[in-house]
């Protein structure tokens, strides 16, 4: 099965301009393509989990990626899917994000010459003329066509702001750039980047003509891939230091039965043949499944070590015991008050709750235990004699730590 085809079969392409032309650059390893990602924090975290995946995967059928970080774009933020204006950061946080993605993509992406390259949209988006801008682009784009863009209707209710407004042209610019300077001949995103896509494609065919070999191509549910990167605990980051590779594990672990074989499609690198004899697979046989999509991505961003601790931390679980494996948090001594800490602070420690009020409703709600006795009291505490023996608390039946007197 040729490129194209196992990415359609892995159900990644959601809308392409110009398939045919597209299909043959794929399949022969000519596409000289593009990912942009804003430097929102100092993590990729699991929304960004497909693209990366897919550049992967073109990278190895001989196609040369750029990984575009959005150091420029970055300074206005992308409306896409949001309800609300994005918080501005300075100019120094956004070049500190940057360098926090290019070291996490390395796992991913081969750089080097001939291979990917990394590029930063600062170097051009920071140092355009506002009036150059306008007179060398601004006739390409129709206001009314941008209005009627999803990304945009859906916040004209709420109020739009004259920044945000620009980011589609911002974008296009990009793919502008890179078609002149990269020989970028092709675009990827998430299906709630079409339009902004198109833009570019458009941009740089009314610029440079109609024979202008620029095309677009968007991911299947990227959309929602980006709200995969959200849980009712916090986000789920690739970074080991704000996820840590067994909560990782534990998040893929316990996806939905309807998702578990779309998620091993679209993620890992498991042959197609072995993932469609798993469709007939139900009950049990879904919990290995998802043993298996938790372990093979958990060896893709954290390594195969990793992987395997987090496996055996996670079958310990299931069975009702506690192990060497089991996530292990030291508590400091001065933390503890008349000799005693209370379990909402412990739960908040080991980032089991993402902050003291989640603490307090999953306590009360009775969703947490204590050495396997529930707890329902947010007052409740935990002796200085019991952390010295080591403490196991566990807040529903999947997430659980224990705690040791440091």
């Amino acid at each position: 099965m040729k490129i194209y085809d196992e990415l359609v079969a892995r159900g990644l392409i959601a809308q392409v301009t110009d398939e045919a032309e597209i299909k043959e650059l794929i399949n022969e390893g000519k596409a000289v393509f593009y990912i942009g990602f804003d430097p929102t924090a100092d993590s990729l975290h699991v929304g960004h989990f497909m693209a990366l995946c897919l550049m992967k995967r073109l990278q190895m059928a001989g196609n040369k990626p750029i990984v575009l970080i959005g150091g420029g774009t970055g300074h206005i933020g992308d409306p896409s899917g949001r309800t609300d204006m994005r918080s501005m950061m300075t100019t120094e946080t956004i070049r500190h994000n940057c360098e926090c993605f290019k070291h996490q993509m390395e796992r991913f992406i081969e750089f080097g010459e001939d291979k990917a390259i990394m590029v930063n949209n600062e170097d051009w988006l920071l140092k355009l003329n506002y009036v150059d801008l306008l007179r060398e682009v601004g006739a390409c784009f129709s206001v009314n066509r941008m209005l009627t863009a999803e990304c945009y209707k859906q916040r004209m209710e709420k109020g739009l702001s004259f920044l945000e407004f620009n980011y589609m042209i911002m974008q296009s610019y990009d793919f502008y750039h890179l078609f002149q300077h990269y020989g970028c001949n092709m675009q990827f995103g998430g299906d709630d980047q079409w339009s902004n896509m198109l833009g570019g494609t458009e941009l740089i065919r009314r610029k440079l003509g109609k024979d202008a070999y620029a095309m677009t191509i968007t991911l299947l549910l990227n959309s929602e891939g980006k709200k995969m990167g959200k849980t009712a605990s916090g986000a789920v980051w690739l970074d080991p230091k704000k996820t840590s590779p067994y909560d990782f594990y534990q998040y893929w672990r316990n996806v939905g039965d309807k998702d578990v074989l779309k998620c091993i499609r679209m993620l890992t690198f498991l042959p197609l043949e072995e993932i469609d004899k798993m469709d007939a697979w139900e009950g049990a046989q879904l919990n290995e499944a998802k043993d298996i999509l938790a372990y093979e991505l958990t060896k893709l961003v954290h390594g195969e070590e990793e992987a395997e601790r987090a496996r055996e931390a996670s079958k310990a679980l299931f069975v009702g015991g506690s192990s060497a494996l089991t996530p292990s948090v030291s508590v400091d001594p001065a933390s503890l008050r008349d000799g005693a800490i209370d379990v909402n602070s412990l739960l908040v420690l080991g980032k089991m709750v993402p902050s003291r009020s989640e603490g307090r409703r999953a306590i009360e709600q009775g969703g947490v235990s204590v050495d396997g006795e529930k707890v329902t009291d947010p007052k409740a505490t935990v002796g200085e004699e019991a952390l010295k023996a080591g403490v196991l608390i566990k807040r529903g039946k999947k997430s659980f730590c224990k705690f040791v007197l440091g």
